[in-house]
C-alpha cells in the first residue's frame, strides 16, 4: 500500500471522527480568528494522529461534551495537517507551549486553561472525559 495513500486515510478519519462529535474544523487562520471572537466558553481540540489521539482525546472530546455543563463552542484544529490555522489557534494559547493532542478553553477568546499532551497520554478516555467535566464545571453554565 501507498504510504501516501495510507495517511490520507488515518487523517480522514481523525476529522471524521471529531466533526462527527459535533465540533467545527478551523481549516485557515481567519476562521480561527473568526472563531476566537465569538463571546462565551470555547473548548479547542488539538487533533493529531498520533496513538493517544485516536485512542484518547477524540473519544474524551466525543464524551465530555455529553454533561450538564459544556463549553458554548466546539472548535478543533489539525497539528501536522492545517499549519496556518494550527499556529493562528496556538497563537491564542499564551503561556502555554505546542502540544498536540490538547485541549484549549478559552472565554471570550482569552486562555483559561489547556489540558496538554501529558495530560492526555498515559491516561484512559474516561480520565480525559473526568479532566475536561471539571474544567465545565468551573467554568460553564449549566445547559
Amino acid at each position: 500500500m501507498d504510504f501516501n495513500l495510507f495517511m490520507n486515510d488515518v487523517v480522514d478519519v481523525a476529522r471524521s471522527d471529531i466533526r462527527e462529535a459535533g465540533y467545527e474544523e478551523l481549516s485557515s487562520a481567519e476562521e480561527v480568528d473568526s472563531a476566537m471572537k465569538r463571546e462565551g466558553t470555547t473548548l479547542v481540540m488539538i487533533n493529531s494522529v498520533c496513538g493517544c489521539a485516536g485512542g484518547v482525546a477524540r473519544p474524551a472530546a466525543a464524551n465530555a461534551i455529553h454533561y450538564d455543563k459544556r463549553p458554548d463552542h466546539l472548535v478543533t484544529v489539525f497539528a501536522g495537517q492545517d499549519k496556518d490555522a494550527t499556529d493562528r489557534a496556538r497563537q491564542y494559547f499564551e503561556g502555554y507551549p505546542p502540544s498536540s493532542p490538547s485541549f484549549a478553553f478559552l472565554k471570550d477568546g482569552k486562555i483559561v486553561t489547556m489540558l496538554e499532551r501529558h495530560d492526555i497520554e498515559g491516561f484512559t478516555a474516561v480520565d480525559v472525559v473526568g479532566k475536561l467535566q471539571k474544567i465545565f464545571d468551573e467554568n460553564c453554565e449549566e445547559i
